[in-house]
């Protein structure tokens, strides 16, 4: 199947950064082990490298900063001694004597020195410069607080850190530490909500505000190496691993076997076509519905292949639409244009039977706090009910079809339904706001997707479009491929981080997949 239309998928990457954290104590600087001491790294001479000097078949990189985030990386690292060696025989400093100097200074505590070093190593930006001083100041005053030298504390907020007139909010809550310590000393408690970060903390804050051409920002390379990984992962049209799978040592490239492709069971319980096919949240069970009126839970082994936990029966109609519970310990199931049944897994009970005298129920959902639950009916309203069976909402008009498709967004505020042959309706229910999708053809079913940011419509003339429904809502995409002349074809995301589109299909039950992450 092919991608007709694709206007800026969407990407559903998340990229984490590492970090530390400590509690008050001097810190260890990544050079501190190095085996030339401070004089010494300051008389080294620079070596008579051109700054424009570049390496690479393109052009783009320059020498110096290479060598400079190289040796920023192995101090990094624990290899002290190879940085140093680094700097000696390229003659390219990770940081100037100057900046050296100020960073021995933070680790130390040497406030007022760190401060006054600030005009000497090249900021130039008076702004920045005020920033930094702030920063190191307020550690100076909470560690005066700390050592309970509550006079020197109030000297440095009032002569030094009140003068420089920024974050005038943080500066009134250093003023609320120095009564709050006043009082503790005679109550003989220690101060409450007092943080102090590690002087490693503050040397990584310093980073943040100082260029990165006076400071190389601490993990840079490393940070490389991870958006070069995230951009091939992105380009992949056929991602659907891990990131513990890629490697450094050549270029990542998935194949089409990353994509299912074989029959691995065939499940045979049901005596009637089956309608419907949900995993649950955790992975651990799917739940099938068929003609037949019952529902199968089944459970997922280690081995990935399923084994019948319940059959589930009851319903007098085909059940034509099931919704699993956020902690995945019970079950909805609607008949077609019948009741809404809610099931315990564990022991295949039926726990509630959820009707309307004289109308079908068509489709359930259940809210994401997992005390209430919806559904569609068949006058076309949709009824919000507690666990208990009482309605506590009903939404009268043109707010849902017969189709069984029911979605609610992840926030639990809206909800999504067919509310006619052609539209889309979004229902901000708390609000009783209202968004439409409007479609050309008729629509057969939908798919949410797992982050209720964009949804999957299925339509008659057997074409796919997806919608980024977050904010501005717009077609992102059509698909062609699949066949559907006479049954309800389902489609679904599916595969790592969702990145993957499925549709069902009336030619042999051929599964199509599509990349669209």
């Amino acid at each position: 199947m092919e991608g007709v239309e694709d206007d800026e998928p969407p990407s559903k990457r998340v990229k984490v950064s590492s970090g530390e954290s400590g509690g008050l104590s001097n810190g260890v600087s990544y050079r501190e082990q190095c085996s030339c001491s401070l004089s010494e790294t300051m008389a080294r001479p620079l070596a008579s490298q051109e700054d424009d000097e570049v390496v690479g078949s393109n052009g783009i990189i320059k020498k110096v900063e290479l060598v400079r985030i190289i040796a920023e990386a192995l101090y990094s690292l624990g290899y002290s001694k190879m940085g140093a060696h680094l700097e000696e025989e390229s003659g390219i400093l990770l940081h100037s004597p100057a900046v050296d100097l100020f960073m021995h200074q933070i680790l130390e505590g040497q406030w007022d020195e760190s401060v006054s070093m600030l005009h000497e190593i090249g900021l130039g930006d008076e702004t920045i410069i005020t920033s930094a001083s702030f920063v190191i100041l307020e550690q100076k005053f909470l560690e005066l607080l700390d050592r309970k030298k509550i006079i020197d504390a109030l000297k440095t907020l009032r002569t030094e850190i009140a003068p420089l007139c920024i974050n005038d909010e943080r500066t009134r809550e250093l003023s609320f530490y120095i009564l709050s310590s006043s009082q503790n000393l005679l109550d003989g408690t220690s101060s409450k909500g007092l943080r102090i970060r590690s002087r490693k903390q503050l040397l990584e804050e310093l980073h943040k505000l100082i260029p990165p051409t006076v400071m190389i920002p601490e993990r840079r390379l490393v940070h490389l190496v991870e958006h070069a990984l995230d951009l091939q992962k992105d380009a992949c049209r056929f991602h659907n691993s891990s990131v513990g799978k890629m490697s450094l040592l050549t270029d990542h490239q998935c194949g089409r076997d990353h994509i299912p492709s074989q029959t691995l069971q065939v499940l045979r319980e049901h005596s009637d076509e089956v309608w419907f096919l949900q995993f649950s949240h955790n992975g651990k069970y799917l739940a099938s519905s068929a003609g037949d009126c019952l529902v199968i839970i089944w459970e997922v082994k280690v081995d990935g292949r399923v084994a019948l936990k319940h059959k589930l029966s009851g319903h007098q109609r085909p059940v034509s639409y099931i919704s699993w519970s956020a902690d995945d310990d019970q079950l909805l199931t609607c008949g077609v244009e019948e009741t809404v049944r809610r099931w315990d897994i564990s022991s295949g009970e039926c726990l509630h039977i959820y009707e309307k005298t004289g109308l079908g129920l068509v489709s359930c959902a259940w809210a994401p706090d997992g005390k209430s639950i919806f559904s569609g009916v068949t006058d076309k309203s949709i009824s919000m009910w507690d666990l208990e069976g009482n309605e506590l909402e009903c939404w009268e008009g043109q707010r849902t079809t017969r189709i069984a498709d029911l979605g609610i967004s992840t926030d639990g505020k809206e909800l999504v339904t067919v509310c006619k042959e052609t539209t889309i309706l979004l229902f901000g229910w708390e609000t009783v706001s209202e968004k439409f999708i409007r479609e050309d053809q008729f629509i057969t079913s939908f798919a949410l997707s797992a982050d209720s940011k964009f949804l999957l419509v299925s339509l008659f003339n057997e074409e796919l479009h997806l919608w980024n429904i977050d904010g501005c809502i717009r077609l992102i995409a059509k698909y062609k491929g699949h066949k559907r002349s006479r049954f309800v074809v389902r489609s679904c995301f599916g595969g790592l981080e969702q990145a993957f589109i499925a549709s069902g299909s009336e030619d042999s039950q051929v599964i199509f997949l599509f990349s669209f992450g």
